[in-house]
């Protein structure tokens, strides 16, 4: 029977994750134009606000040739978080606000990409998602972002560790006892994931990292929701917190290495 974490971990990576990836091996010409749109998008329909040239939200392959003209490493992922603005084109902004609120955003050339999704409710009551590209202009003068994250391999020793780490404290904090079902999502770390490969051009140590990391990663956002019926107190919600909070770190700066990572033909 499966749980809701065994879910969760079978659900779509963070969506910019997989438009950096594969828009950056499409303008690497490593993979056609035709794929890049439905590899981004799965199973969601994807739409485009405020694209250059657009008037009206639009669908996502019509949005896509405003990149045509830059180059892979014009094309980067960041996993911003309060207190960790790394990767941000410079402090402030309506762009940088919104990444912050989001904790995702890929930064194109001068422009800057956040998916928004979307609920819908049909007639018959039927409930159905939407995932909205909502562009913004960078401006010219913004100051360059940091690139002091780690490579890849640096990423994956750190994410190693942390998880090391993190285990043996949840470990003390008897996880199992409030989150019993993370045990199935766990399991999943060690199963491959068709959601979570990464499109032609990257090396074997990127892939192993994203896969790790993007499965990892939305096992974490599961352990950080409260549990149901309250089953632990305040106090034990900021110990489970603060077990995670390197963790996740690792983890978002393993995927933001990982999709970054230099493409090779």
């Amino acid at each position: 029977m499966s749980t809701p974490a065994a879910g969760a971990a079978t659900l779509t990576p963070r969506r910019s994750s997989r438009f950096v990836a594969w828009v950056r091996a499409w303008r690497a010409g490593l993979v056609p134009f035709d794929e890049v749109a439905d590899a981004v998008a799965g199973h969601e329909e994807h739409l485009v606000a405020d694209a250059p040239g657009t008037w009206t939200d639009v669908p996502l392959p019509q949005a896509l040739p405003t990149l045509a003209k830059l180059s892979p490493d014009e094309i980067r992922l960041v996993l911003p978080a309060p207190g960790d603005p790394r990767g941000l084109p410079g402090p402030g902004g309506d762009f940088a606000g919104a990444a912050l609120v989001a904790g995702e955003a890929v930064v194109a050339g001068g422009l800057g990409l956040i998916p928004q999704v979307r609920t819908h409710t049909s007639g018959s009551g039927d409930t159905f998602e939407t995932v909205l590209w909502r562009v913004y202009p960078l401006p010219a003068d913004a100051p360059a972002a940091s690139l002091t994250l780690p490579g890849a391999a640096e990423a994956e020793a750190e994410l190693a560790a942390a998880l090391a780490d993190t285990t043996a404290a949840l470990t003390r904090l008897d996880v199992a006892q409030w989150r019993p079902e993370l045990a199935g999502a766990l399991e999943a770390l060690r199963r491959p994931d068709g959601a979570t490969d990464l499109p032609p051009g990257f090396d074997p140590r990127a892939r192993r990292l994203f896969a790790r990391a993007a499965v990892l990663d939305r096992v974490l956002a599961l352990a950080g929701h409260a549990t149901p019926g309250g089953a632990i107190n305040n106090y034990e919600a900021q110990q489970r917190d603060a077990a995670l909070r390197p963790l996740t770190t690792a983890c978002r700066q393993a995927l933001v290495a990982a999709c970054n990572a230099p493409l090779r033909p």
